[in-house]
């Protein structure tokens, strides 16, 4: 393991807590939303941090990683979420032709990111659509499981597919750092170690 592999497996329990969030309570943290939605659109970014406008974009994750890795912590609902989508990533992966889907929607989006913005509910509808249509129709499918009255709210379920893009977008970033699902075994006390020292790093960075 390494600081690259662990920010983009923060990057993707962040996205995954996200859309959990929202499933339970309708509401998330809508800095660490932004963040991961931005993810989406930061296709060559110099560094995995900067993917996230920096390591503190993925605070949230680090938390929610540490949380994943400590028994005793552990959500296992966002647990079996992020271990879908890293295997949702790797079928994607051999799609040429919803890859080429998909980087067009992305393209496209990003015009609506900069007339309404990031979160803006246009946006956000786009990503959701984008996800519906591409990703939606592999195997395994990513269940989300919460409260029934948010999860039949139209508005909601756009908020838990655009975070659920955003998680395919780190998994995917996660595979091209050299990141395996066997690490998250053997590996766990150093990814935890690692996580640790980075979530230190952005806290002292943000006062």
């Amino acid at each position: 393991m390494n600081e690259e592999r662990v920010l983009a497996l923060a990057g993707l329990f962040q996205a995954t807590s996200l859309a959990q969030q929202l499933a339970n309570d309708g509401r998330c943290d809508e800095g660490a939303m932004e963040a991961s939605l931005g993810s989406i659109f930061r296709i060559d970014a110099p560094s995995v941090a900067d993917v996230y406008g920096g390591a503190s974009g993925v605070r949230l994750g680090l938390r929610n990683l540490i949380a994943q890795l400590d028994e005793n912590g552990r959500d296992m609902a966002v647990t079996r979420m992020a271990v879908t989508v890293i295997r949702l990533e790797r079928n994607l992966s051999r799609q040429s032709d919803l890859l080429n889907k998909l980087q067009q929607g992305i393209v496209s989006a990003q015009r609506q990111v900069e007339h309404f913005g990031m979160g803006s509910p246009q946006v956000i509808s786009r990503l959701a659509e984008l996800y519906s249509s591409t990703l939606s129709t592999l195997k395994p499918r990513v269940m989300v499981t919460g409260n029934p009255q948010q999860l039949q709210q139209a508005n909601m379920v756009e908020r838990v597919r655009a975070n659920l893009l955003a998680a395919v977008r780190s998994a995917v970033l996660w595979r091209q750092v050299g990141g395996r699902q066997w690490q998250l075994i053997l590996y766990r006390r150093q990814c935890s170690m690692l996580a640790r020292g980075l979530l230190t790093g952005t806290t002292l960075d943000n006062g």
